[in-house]
């Protein structure tokens, strides 16, 4: 495959025919499951993250948290805002559906967790990027400038979970991304929350990709993945540079980690991330499926912050409108 610019369009959230459907349902049938020994030894491994040293202190809130969500059903949705300062396990997650899962972004709270229901987290520092404020170096330029990937958005959801969710080479294989938070998240990914993007190397093989939600104008990054080295980091690079011609104004990867410190990520303290979101997250600028307007050779010449994009129509107003809007990147 090989890649080559097209005309951005919105698509929409359409599920297709009755055999599409079938075809999509059969496909997560087949990815979204885990076999005994795998469900066995996940549970083991999560079951001994727990009791690290440092975590034990969890162990006593989160057992009184599971004894209230039993006497309450466990649908209502914690206050991020009243969690101690470096607290960052909110409750338990027993509702997944995609009006809960939504409102929970809407207030900083994502699932998570190895063993049993997922809990609602909510970091006390988040890892947020201010997308004007995106780094590439020169070397990296040059590597995008090979144009040896094509880079698609909303193409192959299920095949991106299910790798995100994969081993990952020299690590135990434990993952929060569990059968039903793939399904929690397909759902919303119909609906047109979800998004992924999807990385193919020359010979058509998913070289790399990456899943998150889009609440607002702020992007949160579940999980990324790659098979080809560089291949989700400039996958990224292409989204961000969407994200921004779209009106979008924040990325949260929820913790700071080396890689995205070099993209110029940053911690925030959990209020601060709350502010920021309760002004950017009940406005929707981007509904449907998703598709690149831009090749990684086009990206590659990106100056974050110092050009506006080229966009048209309604693209070019949401920008005028939304990501130079005064306070909006105050730290």
């Amino acid at each position: 495959m090989s890649e080559q610019r097209t005309i951005f369009r919105a698509l929409p959230a359409s599920l297709g025919g009755g055999r599409a459907r079938a075809a999509r349902d059969d496909k997560r049938s087949a990815l979204f499951r885990e076999t005994p020994f795998e469900t066995c030894q996940r549970t083991t491994l999560g079951i001994a993250w727990a009791l690290k040293p440092r975590r034990l202190g969890n162990l006593a809130p989160l057992v009184r948290m599971w004894l209230a969500s039993l006497v309450t059903s466990g649908r209502a949705l914690p206050d991020a805002g009243a969690l101690t300062e470096t607290s960052e396990l909110a409750g338990i997650a027993r509702d997944l559906s995609v009006p809960t899962l939504l409102a929970a972004y809407r207030r900083g709270l994502f699932p998570h967790g190895h063993v049993g229901a997922p809990k609602w987290l909510s970091p006390a520092m988040r890892g947020v990027l201010d997308l004007n404020d995106f780094h590439i170096s020169t070397r990296f330029r040059s590597k995008m400038r090979q144009g040896k990937y094509t880079i698609t958005f909303d193409r192959d959801f299920e095949a991106v979970i299910t790798a995100c969710a994969g081993r990952r080479p020299g690590q135990w294989h434990l993952t929060w991304i569990t059968p039903r938070i793939m399904r929690a998240y397909a759902q919303a990914y119909d609906e047109g929350h979800v998004h992924s993007f999807e990385v193919w190397n020359r010979h058509g093989e998913l070289a790399g990709g990456g899943y998150g939600v889009a609440t607002g104008r702020v992007f949160v990054i579940e999980s990324q993945f790659f098979r080809e080295s560089n291949a989700s980091k400039i996958g990224f690079s292409v989204l961000a540079r969407h994200l921004v011609n779209w009106g979008f104004v924040l990325c949260d990867n929820k913790w700071l980690t080396p890689t995205t410190a070099q993209m110029e990520f940053h911690e925030i303290p959990r209020a601060e991330y709350l502010r920021r979101l309760s002004a950017l997250a009940h406005e929707p600028v981007r509904a449907g499926r998703w598709e690149a307007e831009l090749d990684s050779k086009a990206v590659a010449d990106w100056r974050p912050g110092e050009e506006r994009p080229q966009a048209a129509g309604d693209l070019k107003k949401q920008e005028l409108a939304g990501v130079d809007a005064p306070g909006m990147e105050a730290r």
